[in-house]
């Protein structure tokens, strides 16, 4: 029903920044809200930022204050800015929709974010 597509991962130094972007497209007017994701090697996978979609944001305090999470409507388009990044920011991310009815959990093929020098 949701397809989602990221792109904009890559090589990043320490105290770098990184813009994120996922496109969405199927069943859009079904998403309730959208997020981003993350998952080291050998690491569960942890929410880094949630959006709904009357645009209120959340972030857990590992990100808070450094990642900022938006969404355009109109574009169908999901967005992360990550600034001050750390090395411990190194992982794949992922794009997240909550959609449909059954308030069902669609997922973007992922993204790799690397920070190091």
């Amino acid at each position: 029903q949701v397809q989602l597509v990221e792109s904009g991962g890559g090589l990043v130094q320490p105290g770098g920044s990184l813009g994120l972007s996922c496109a969405a497209s199927g069943s859009i007017f079904s998403i309730h809200a959208m997020g981003w994701y993350r998952q080291a090697p050998g690491k569960q996978r942890e929410l880094v930022a949630s959006i709904t979609s009357g645009g209120k944001a959340n972030y857990p305090d590992s990100v808070k204050g450094r990642f900022t999470i938006s969404r355009d409507n109109a574009k169908n388009t999901l967005y992360l800015q990550m600034n001050s990044l750390k090395p411990e920011d190194t992982a794949v991310y992922y794009c997240a929709a909550d959609a449909g009815v059954e308030s069902q959990l669609f997922w973007g093929q992922g993204t790799q974010v690397t920070v190091s020098s």
